[in-house]
C-alpha cells in the first residue's frame, strides 16, 4: 500500500497537486461498489464500505466512522496512512483538514465523477485554493483494474412491483418540481423503470443514468437491455448523458447528494436542487409490494430458522462454513436470487467489529462459549431482507448475559412504539438506546435504515439514528430495528428485525402510527436475564414467537421443538 501511495504522489507532482482525494464511490454515489470502483480499498488496504483517503505530499489520512474504527486500525497498520475518526469529540473533517493545510497557491485534485455535486460545492465554499476535478490518477497505476460486469438486465414484472413504469413516471411528473428530472442513483433508476441487473455484487442494479424530460431516457450499456421491452423509454449509450444534458432548456431537478459533479457540470440551464422525488416514492411500499414482501420475509425466516437450528446442533463449524450453509438454506427458497449484502458471520470478539467480514485469515471455529452473530439478508423477486440474530454458543459470562438482555430491551422498546404523525426516526432512536445508556454504554452507528424492494439493502430517506433526520415516518415505510453492544476484544451483540409502519389510531390529538414486525425468526432467549425484563417485554416476546411459530411451523416441523426450547424464558 505504501508503494501505491507513493506512485500517486509521483502523479500528483506531475499535475502540481498538493492533495488528492480518493473516495469510496462510483459515478452514481453508490454505497456498495462494482469491483472497478473500489479504488480507495485498492490504494489503502482498508476494505470497509465507508471511508475517504486523502493523500498529501507528506501525510496520507483515511477518514471513516465508528462502525470501522477497529477494522481500520488493523488494516492500516504499517501502511503509513493515518486513521482519522469521524463523528467523535474533537474530530476534524476532511474539508477542515484541507482548509488548515492549504492556501491560495495550493491545488487539490480528484475525479469529479466520484464526488457528489453537493460535496464539491462544500469544498469550493471551504477551501481557498485551486481544484482539479477531472483526474482519475488511480486508473493510471491500477493496471489490472476490473471491468464492469456484462450480465443482462431483466424486467421486474408488475406482479411484483404493483405499478407500471409509465405509472411511476407519471407520479414523478406530478411533483411539478421542474421541466426535467436527472437521476444518477442506481436504485432510483431501477425502481422507476422496473428493471434490475447484476452490476454491483448483492445489489440488483444497472450502471446507468436516467432523464425524464420531453422523452424518458435510459443511458446505459445498450447490450444489457436490448432484449427488453421498456415502456416509453429511449435507450442511449452510457456516455451520451452529458451531451443530452447540455442540450436541455428550462429547469432540471437534481439531487446534489446523489449526482456526481462531472455530470451536473454539463447542465447549461437552470438547476433546481432537492432530494430525488423517486426516493420518497419508493420508500413508501404499495399494497402489492407489502403483500409480496411479507411472503418474502416468511421464506427468509424459514431459511434462517433452519440455519440456526443446524448451527446450534453442529460442532466445529467455522464462520465461513456457517455463512455458506445459510446461503444454501436461502437458495432453497422460491424466487431467491442472491445475498443482499456480504454476510457478517462473526464469533466471539470478531463480532465486536460491526461490519466484520470473515476471511481465511480471520476465520474462527465456533466453539462452546461466547456468542455467534449472523447479520445477513437475501434478494428475492418479491423483496429484500436484512436480519441479525446472536446465538448463545454455550457458557456465557454475567457481562455477556446483561449486555444481551439490554440489547433485547432496546429492540423491544422500539418495536412497541406508538407515535404521532410527523415523527421522525431521530425522534424515536432514543427508545432503543435508553436501556443501554442507563448502563453507560452506546453503539456508534444508527439503529435502523430503510430497505429496498429487490434493491439496495440500505435505502433512504428515513432511518433511526441520533443524527438529526427531518424525514417523517409514513405508513408503508420499511425500516430495520437493530440496536447492539460492541466491546473490542470481548463480544458483539445485535438483534435485528424489519418493521413496517402501520396506521394505529386517529382521534382528537391527530393520527398515530405504530410498527408491525415483519421478520419472522426465533430470538434466542437462553442468554436472557429474565429478572431484567418487565411483564410487557415478556408479553411482547411471547406474542412475537407465537406469530413466528404460526407462520413458519408448516415448513419447520423438524426444527419446531428446538424453536420452542430456545424461546422459552
Amino acid at each position: 500500500m505504501k508503494q501505491r501511495v507513493e506512485q500517486l504522489r509521483e502523479l500528483m507532482q506531475q499535475h502540481n497537486m498538493d492533495y488528492y482525494i480518493v473516495p469510496s464511490s462510483d459515478p452514481h454515489m453508490s454505497e456498495y461498489l462494482p469491483e472497478r470502483f473500489k479504488q480507495r480499498a485498492w490504494v489503502s488496504g482498508f476494505t470497509g464500505s465507508a471511508g475517504t483517503l486523502v493523500i498529501g505530499m507528506n501525510e496520507a489520512g483515511l477518514w471513516t466512522d465508528g462502525r470501522y474504527f477497529i477494522q481500520a486500525e488493523r488494516q492500516l497498520k504499517d501502511t503509513g496512512i493515518k486513521l482519522f475518526k469521524m463523528r467523535v469529540p474533537g474530530a476534524i473533517t476532511i474539508k477542515d483538514y484541507l482548509a488548515q493545510n492549504t492556501n491560495k497557491d495550493s491545488v487539490v485534485g480528484f475525479d469529479g465523477r466520484l464526488l457528489s455535486e453537493g460535496y464539491v460545492k462544500g469544498l469550493k465554499e471551504t477551501l481557498d485554493c485551486s481544484l482539479i476535478i477531472d483526474k482519475d490518477l488511480v486508473d493510471e497505476i491500477w493496471t489490472d483494474r476490473p471491468s464492469l460486469p456484462s450480465d443482462k438486465a431483466f424486467k421486474h414484472e408488475i406482479e411484483f412491483t404493483g405499478l407500471s413504469t409509465l405509472e411511476k413516471i407519471e407520479q414523478l411528473k406530478q411533483s411539478n418540481k421542474a421541466d426535467a428530472y436527472l437521476l444518477c442513483s442506481l436504485d432510483d433508476i431501477c425502481w422507476l423503470y422496473n428493471i434490475r441487473a447484476n452490476d454491483i455484487k448483492n445489489n440488483p442494479v444497472l450502471m446507468s443514468y436516467a432523464l425524464v424530460a420531453d422523452k424518458n431516457y435510459l443511458f446505459t450499456d445498450k447490450s444489457k437491455v436490448e432484449h427488453l421491452e421498456l415502456e416509453g423509454i429511449t435507450v442511449r449509450d452510457y456516455d451520451e448523458i452529458t451531451e443530452v444534458l447540455a442540450s436541455l432548456e428550462g429547469t432540471v431537478y437534481v439531487d446534489p447528494t446523489r449526482s456526481n459533479h462531472y455530470v451536473v457540470n454539463a447542465i447549461n440551464c437552470e438547476i433546481i436542487e432537492g432530494r430525488n422525488v423517486t426516493t420518497d416514492l419508493k420508500a413508501k411500499k404499495n399494497d402489492v409490494e407489502i403483500k409480496n414482501l411479507i411472503n418474502c420475509q416468511i421464506k427468509d425466516g424459514i431459511a434462517m430458522t433452519k440455519f440456526l437450528h443446524w448451527l446450534d446442533n453442529s460442532n466445529g463449524v467455522s464462520e465461513l462454513e456457517a455463512e455458506a450453509k445459510l446461503l444454501s438454506f436461502r437458495s432453497e427458497q422460491p424466487d431467491f436470487i442472491q445475498n443482499s449484502f456480504d454476510y457478517i458471520s462473526a464469533y466471539g470478539d470478531n463480532a465486536a467489529m460491526m461490519h466484520y467480514k470473515a476471511s481465511p485469515e480471520t476465520n474462527r471455529v465456533i466453539d462452546n462459549k461466547s456468542f455467534y452473530l449472523i447479520d445477513s439478508g437475501g434478494q428475492y423477486l418479491d423483496g429484500t431482507t436484512d436480519i441479525t440474530r446472536t446465538l448463545s454458543c454455550g457458557e456465557l459470562t454475567e457481562e455477556e448475559r446483561i449486555d444481551y438482555t439490554l440489547v433485547l430491551k432496546g429492540h423491544i422498546a422500539l418495536s412497541k412504539a406508538v407515535f404521532l404523525e410527523g415523527t421522525t426516526g431521530s425522534n424515536l432512536d432514543i427508545l432503543a438506546r435508553q436501556p443501554i445508556w442507563e448502563h453507560n454504554m452506546d453503539y456508534k452507528c444508527g439503529t435502523g435504515h430503510g430497505v429496498g424492494y429487490l434493491l439496495n439493502v440500505h435505502e433512504g430517506p428515513h432511518g433511526f439514528a441520533r443524527t438529526p433526520n427531518n424525514v417523517a415516518l409514513e405508513v408503508g415505510m420499511i425500516i430495520t430495528n437493530e440496536p447492539g453492544i460492541y466491546k473490542e476484544n470481548r463480544h458483539g451483540i445485535r438483534t435485528e428485525n424489519t418493521l413496517l409502519v402501520r396506521p394505529y389510531s386517529k382521534g382528537e390529538f391527530g393520527e398515530f402510527y405504530n410498527f408491525e414486525t415483519i421478520s419472522y425468526c426465533p430470538i434466542d432467549l437462553r442468554p436472557v436475564k429474565k429478572d431484567m425484563l418487565t411483564e410487557q417485554e415478556i408479553d411482547w416476546l411471547t406474542n412475537y414467537h407465537n406469530k413466528v411459530i404460526e407462520l413458519l411451523s408448516p415448513s419447520i416441523q423438524a426444527e419446531l421443538e428446538w424453536v420452542k426450547e430456545i424461546t422459552t424464558l
